[in-house]
């Protein structure tokens, strides 16, 4: 049998997928999780991870270097990459959403997003009509209306803490995210059975969850 590679973010999707692949059968070493290593091989399952950032998984899947990855599903409606979607693992849920400041509109002159997700946010808000400038962030959003930046902001939501914290609200949900299994074109005509095996062992686990 071929190794399979997939490409993991880190962080809690990566802590809730490896649970997920336990749950599935597959033997990972205790040090798996506590490793600061960035490949990790597990020959006695045929499988080697990569451990990357979230936004780059995608990227390695489209280019092979991964057979597979678990993005979440707002990694793949931003960077758009040449990767099919296998399977929804249903872990990490959450939402994307807008946010801003209490009882506030927006600027009716080219009213500013700010977002680490600018093609979502541009296709949301060309989709409601609206004009916008989008402004890219790398992090802490949140600021960005506090400072006179941006008029809303379009983030990750997931308890909502974070923006009471800061004092904003929620104005609009956009889309549920939840992390999904991912596959390169070419590794799934290549390594079709052994990809198949770990699509129907997670597949199964998740369906019980479901019921």
């Amino acid at each position: 049998m071929s190794m399979l590679t997939i490409a993991m973010p880190k962080g809690r999707i990566f802590e809730e997928a490896a649970d997920l692949l336990r749950q599935a059968g597959y033997q990972l070493p205790p040090e798996f999780d506590e490793s600061r290593k960035l490949i990790i091989e597990v020959p006695e399952e045929n499988l080697r991870f990569f451990l990357a950032k979230p936004m780059d998984v995608a990227t390695y899947v489209e280019y092979g270097v991964a057979d597979l990855g678990i993005a979440g599903k707002d990694v793949l409606l931003e960077e758009k990459r040449d990767v099919y979607e296998l399977l929804d693992l249903q872990i990490s849920p959450c939402y994307l959403a807008v946010a801003g400041l209490p009882n506030t509109s927006m600027s009716e002159v080219a009213p500013k997003i700010a977002t680490k997700y600018p093609n979502v946010a541009s296709t949301y808000f060309r989709e409601q009509g609206e004009q916008v400038e989008i402004i890219k962030l790398n992090g802490s959003i949140e600021l960005a209306p506090l400072i006179g930046l941006a008029d809303r902001i379009v983030d990750i939501v997931s308890t909502g803490r974070t923006l009471k914290e800061n004092g904003l609200v929620e104005y609009e949900t956009i889309v549920g995210i939840t992390s999904r299994l991912i596959v390169n074109p070419v590794s799934y005509r290549m390594k079709d059975r052994e990809i198949q095996t770990l699509v129907d062992r997670l597949t199964e686990i998740i369906s019980e969850k479901v019921v």
